[in-house]
């Protein structure tokens, strides 16, 4: 990401013992912890957000032994959370990229994050993007990120803000779900488009004309 020149959180990983001291782990507090792997935030929780040492080994301890993953450690990101689907029909030059911004609802510990718990329970709020600037950097860095990944006709490009406002690349889903996810529901806050009509453009994006088919 860095030579495509988008924002990312300064992160590193590792697993119990192997940052023995605050003084040795590369990036400072406050931090975010979750598991290398796995999708629908396992291992993501209240304890996540971490602002000193003992609570960091914790944390890290308890990924390894629940997750049995290392730790992706980063520089939490206070700010605002969105996600960005992206549909790309290069046969009729169609390119759609439809944000969304996704709410959290607070934890015991005050942050709003999106855990394990709020994804299974359909705990935050998804809402258009009415701020026309943000929508269009919004935009910019989730095409960006999704051409810099080498994504190929749809995916879906995750961004948060830091505290003071500025946009980062957090995550891409290059194959995302087609249920009743950020996917579906951006195009219906985007584009006043139901299920099923979301469905006919992605199946139309995703064939191939007859002259390319290689016999």
């Amino acid at each position: 990401m860095k030579e495509a020149n988008i924002n990312t959180a300064k992160f590193f990983t590792t697993q119990p013992d192997e940052h023995e001291t605050e003084s040795s782990l590369p990036v400072t507090f406050p931090l975010f912890l979750k598991p290398i792997s796995g999708g629908d935030s396992r291992g993501i929780n209240p304890e996540s957000v971490v602002f000193d040492f003992k609570k960091y080994q914790a944390k890290v301890l308890d990924i390894y032994n629940t997750q049995k993953s290392r730790t992706l450690v980063e520089n939490y990101l206070s700010g605002k959370e969105y996600s960005v689907s992206i549909l790309e029909n290069k046969s009729k030059n169609i390119l759609m990229i439809l944000p969304v911004e996704i709410i959290a609802v607070k934890n015991k510990n005050g942050h709003r994050v999106l855990d394990y718990e709020a994804k299974q329970n359909d705990l935050e709020e998804v809402i258009a993007v009415s701020d026309k600037k943000i929508h269009k950097e919004l935009c910019n860095i989730a095409l960006n990120s999704f051409r810099a990944l080498g994504g190929k006709t749809m995916g879906r490009i995750d961004i948060k803000t830091s505290f003071n406002g500025i946009l980062h690349f957090i995550e891409a889903n290059l194959m995302p779900g087609l249920g009743n996810g950020y996917f579906s529901r951006s195009f219906l806050l985007n584009e006043n488009m139901d299920y099923e009509q979301m469905i006919l453009k992605v199946a139309d994006a995703g064939m191939i004309s007859p002259e390319k088919i290689e016999i």
